[in-house]
């Protein structure tokens, strides 16, 4: 924890010149106030003033004391050793050496500068009461111990303020560890809430854009000879794109705090007119459900929806006019999901396709079995999707009635 130099702000060097010289003055008066009413068996002018620098040296030293804690210690403890080995009077020339042993356990590393601070305290003790062996009258030894307690009491105090500094700065870091992480964790709902609505939002559009591009081919190809069926087509275009956007205001509508214009949510409910849809593209479309002994969770309701639709999806993309089976098979604690088609009606798989159609080339890989195996996932559940053996293709699924996401 120790600062090196230039790191402490003008305002504490300030305070530390102000205390440097408040110290020493302290010592130095009150030596010679001392002197002048008791007398001593030294002066301090002896060995050329060698007193008087003792105690300017040990209290101008604090003036680096934050930046050098034990280097000051070092120079206090050896000017008191010192000037009490030569019998200089025995005044308020301790000051200087309480503070820089203060200032050692406060602004130290801990251990290591209680450490330190233990060892000088002992030579401090030892030297002193070696230099008091013969002082006259004994009673004034008891300045020697008074000594001795104020030092210990001086490194006690000093190690107490740190001890409160450190536990401050670590109640600060883990404030500001738990507000980065309710950040974090903000964002990571915000992500995942994105993320919901990009799927639901893919969902929606790829749906209606399919059976739009089926009907709108469909006119394309009857429009001159049959226009009755042409105005059915359009009609159906019609529906679609509407529901579409009402399902699109529905999902973005969580971005803003209006309520005007929701639809409930997509669900199971609405599988009548998801197969009533299909089949206006074409699709010989067979629902077998059986009804679940108790309501569905919301989330299941939504992912099973969303994956009979994205599966009902692929096949008006790809395959064009087929048979498809959608079984619900509800559960105790699993609702399971099965799409099946027979494949295409001809060889060229693009069979009772109207001219014009924009699924007539070859389709590439897309993302809709990803989405479908994500929204499982995210449930806790899982999802196989691959051929049949008669040329068809099915998806399978299996959601949990109680999905991971509500049990965390």
């Amino acid at each position: 924890m120790e600062r090196r130099a230039g790191s402490w702000p003008l305002r504490v060097v300030t305070y530390d010149v102000v205390l440097a010289l408040f110290v020493t003055v302290m010592q130095v008066q009150g030596t010679v106030a001392k002197v002048a009413v008791e007398g001593a068996l030294r002066p301090l002018s002896d060995f050329g003033n060698l007193g008087y620098a003792l105690l300017v040296v040990s209290g101008l030293v604090l003036v680096v004391r934050r930046r050098w804690p034990v280097a000051v210690f070092v120079t206090a403890a050896l000017a008191s050793l010192v000037y009490y080995g030569l019998d200089f009077p025995d005044a308020p020339g301790w000051l200087g050496l309480f503070v820089a042993l203060y200032t050692l356990a406060a602004y130290g590393d801990g251990r290591r500068s209680l450490v330190i601070a233990g060892v000088g305290i002992t030579v401090l003790a030892v030297g002193w009461l070696v230099a008091a062996a013969d002082i006259e009258p004994r009673a004034a030894i008891g300045w020697v111990f008074f000594r001795i307690g104020a030092s210990v009491m001086s490194a006690a105090l000093g190690e107490s303020v740190r001890s409160r500094r450190v536990i401050a700065a670590d109640a600060q870091e883990r404030a500001e560890l738990a507000e980065r992480s309710r950040e974090e964790a903000a964002r990571a709902r915000v992500d995942a809430e994105r993320l919901r609505i990009a799927r639901e939002v893919h969902d929606t559009v790829a749906h209606a854009i399919a059976i739009i591009n089926v009907q709108s081919g469909v006119t394309a190809h009857v429009l001159d000879r049959r226009p009755e069926q042409a105005r059915e087509a359009l009609r159906a275009i019609e529906l679609t794109s509407a529901r579409a956007l009402r399902e699109m205001r529905t999902i973005l509508g969580v971005l803003r705090d209006d309520n005007d214009g929701r639809v409930p949510q997509a669900g199971l409910a609405q599988l009548d007119e998801l197969t009533a849809k299909a089949r206006d593209t074409g699709l010989d479309v067979t629902v077998e459900a059986m009804s679940p002994a108790s309501p569905l969770p919301s989330a299941v309701d939504t992912a099973a929806y969303r994956i009979v639709q994205e599966a009902i999806t692929n096949v008006v993309r790809h395959v064009g006019s087929t048979r498809v089976t959608v079984a619900l098979t509800p559960g105790v604690d699993v609702l399971e999901i099965r799409v099946t088609d027979d494949g295409p009606r001809s060889r060229s798989g693009v069979a009772d396709r109207p001219a014009g159609d924009a699924t007539d080339t070859p389709a590439g890989p897309g993302c809709g079995i990803v989405g479908m195996r994500e929204r499982c996932q995210l449930l806790g559940g899982e999802l196989r999707a691959g051929p049949t053996p008669r040329g068809g293709f099915e998806v399978r699924a299996r959601l949990p009635l109680a999905p991971d996401g509500a049990r965390r």
